[in-house]
């Protein structure tokens, strides 16, 4: 392999893991894709168009089956919220959800998270990115697959507002003080903490049931917020 080759391959944060889908979800994506799905070839230079209001924007990469991203958009209709998850059965859990509750201030990408933001969102276009239990990637030879990389890290304060917010959350301790000293080394940025580390869950994320069940057993769990400034 050639040092050009080695340079062109992109480190990718996550593994496709295509599990089986249920009727529903393959109905889902069959009937509300069309309406609510981000394609390779959407025109997402303009946000406030692609859900024809001007509304706060939010994305999250990473959602799971997207309990929590449907709970955040019934509770906050006053935002507009895309999801970008890169296997297909919690797309397609997520788009029944935004049918069952009727919701339109929801989308939905299937695709690398990274690239989407570092190549199809403008600058200065979201009001928060919120990246919740990301792959820990625990081996330490494994540990630059992670997505909060310090390169990335300075691309979400190109996408934020002034005064936009970049919350992390995770339940492996390494990568929250990893986390921690990335984001704080960038001078874009300024943690919402008052001791500058880490902060109680806000409200607004939801308590999830994978994170009950950590609590009983005695996990811990690291939200940390920062303010783009």
């Amino acid at each position: 392999m050639t040092t050009e080759t080695k340079t062109l391959r992109q480190i990718r944060s996550f593994v496709r893991r295509e599990g089986r889908l249920t009727p529903g979800q393959q109905r889902a994506l069959d009937n509300h894709w069309p309406v609510f799905g981000i394609d390779d070839d959407t025109d997402l230079s303009d946000l406030n168009a692609l859900f024809g209001r001007e509304a706060p924007k939010v994305i999250e990469i990473g959602f799971g089956n997207g309990a929590s991203l449907i709970e955040m958009a019934k509770n906050h209709p006053d935002h507009d919220y895309i999801g970008v998850e890169v296997h297909r059965p919690g797309v397609g859990q997520l788009l029944k959800a935004i049918d069952d509750e009727q919701l339109s201030n929801v989308r939905v990408a299937c695709t690398d998270a990274v690239q989407l933001i570092k190549h199809r969102i403008k600058n200065q276009a979201l009001a928060r990115v919120q990246i919740y239990f990301p792959d820990p990637w625990h081996k330490k030879r494994h540990n630059k697959r992670r997505i909060i990389q310090p390169e990335f890290v300075n691309v979400l304060a190109d996408k934020l507002v002034h005064g936009g917010h970049l919350h992390l959350a995770t339940d492996w301790q390494d990568y929250a003080e990893q986390m921690l000293a990335d984001v704080s080394s960038n001078t874009r940025f300024q943690n919402t903490s008052h001791d500058n580390t880490y902060i109680e869950r806000p409200s607004y994320r939801p308590l999830t049931k994978f994170e009950q069940r950590g609590h009983r057993l005695g996990h811990g769990v690291w939200d940390l917020v920062f303010k783009r400034v």
